[in-house]
């Protein structure tokens, strides 16, 4: 089947996919656009009729609140501690665990997919009351492994599945070359099937670290003490008792946001070809 290449598709056609791409661009943009103008704003700007689109002159004070208000760098600490604990810990389940799938011969493979992947559709407030008791029976409340556990165990399905795609598109027969070398079936993972699965790996972390940091319902049960919270969390202790200072709630959203735009700007690469190379049978 003949391709349609940039150069022959019709004016129309060029027209519509601009069009399309830029709906994309500003659907994905705005918000983290409009969050940023807001943070520079002062209250009096923000309630402004008609709306006041670009504050007046660019005021960080907002951003100083943020860290003087609220222990927000610790926040930001352990957001970043958990996040990078259960994304390691998650991997490394998932490694193995996605190798043998898609490499082994196992009986009911097919049912093991089907159930990492049911596994996945439990909601988060359905397992709330059950990891609280376990938590708590473990006294584990208020600490990094309250949250480290869950959200590895949560982000494995992800993890596998993304994994399995990859490997199976890996052709077997490098594998069982570095065998045939005398290499073992650990050594043909770690050798040869890791390498060249890295930016399968890295995407498949890349989830598993957004799910981790933008958490919310487990942070705000199990870590009730101050000094335990998540930025997710963090954001919302801004908000006053008669009013929400929108200003300070958007400097410290946009705050919480950076690390990610950093992550996936710095692995875009790896995580484009991960996503698109994992759909691809070998």
């Amino acid at each position: 089947m003949e391709e349609h290449t940039h150069e022959n598709l019709s004016p129309a056609q060029r027209l519509g996919r601009a069009a399309a791409l830029a709906a994309l661009i500003v659907g994905g943009f705005f918000p983290f656009i409009w969050m940023l103008l807001t943070s520079l704003k002062t209250e009096g700007e923000l309630q402004k009729f008609p709306v006041q689109y670009l504050p007046s002159k660019l005021d960080f004070s907002n951003y100083a609140r943020v860290f003087s208000e609220q222990p927000f760098a610790q926040f930001f600490f352990n957001s970043l501690a958990v996040s990078l604990l259960s994304t390691l810990l998650c991997i490394a389940a998932a490694v193995p665990a996605a190798y043998a799938l898609a490499r082994l011969n196992l009986r009911g493979r097919g049912l093991l997919l089907t159930a990492v992947v049911a596994f996945s559709m439990f909601p988060v407030v359905s397992l709330l009351i059950p990891l609280f008791r376990l938590m708590r029976g473990a006294e584990l409340l208020n600490t990094y492994p309250a949250l480290i556990l869950p959200y590895a165990a949560l982000s494995l399905p992800i993890g596998i599945l993304t994994l399995v795609a990859f490997f199976s598109a890996i052709p077997r027969d490098l594998e069982s070359a570095a065998m045939v070398d005398g290499t073992t079936r650990v050594g043909a993972l770690t050798r040869v099937v890791l390498p060249l699965s890295a930016p399968g790996v890295v995407t498949a972390a890349l989830l598993v670290f957004v799910n981790s940091w933008n958490e919310f319902l487990l942070a705000l049960s199990f870590n009730t003490k101050l000094s335990m919270r998540t930025v997710s969390v963090g954001v919302t202790l801004y908000q006053g008792e008669f009013a929400f200072p929108w200003p300070l709630i958007a400097a410290a959203v946009v705050v919480a946001t950076v690390p990610l735009v950093l992550l996936i700007a710095i692995f875009q690469k790896r995580f484009v070809s991960g996503l698109t190379a994992g759909g691809v049978k070998a």
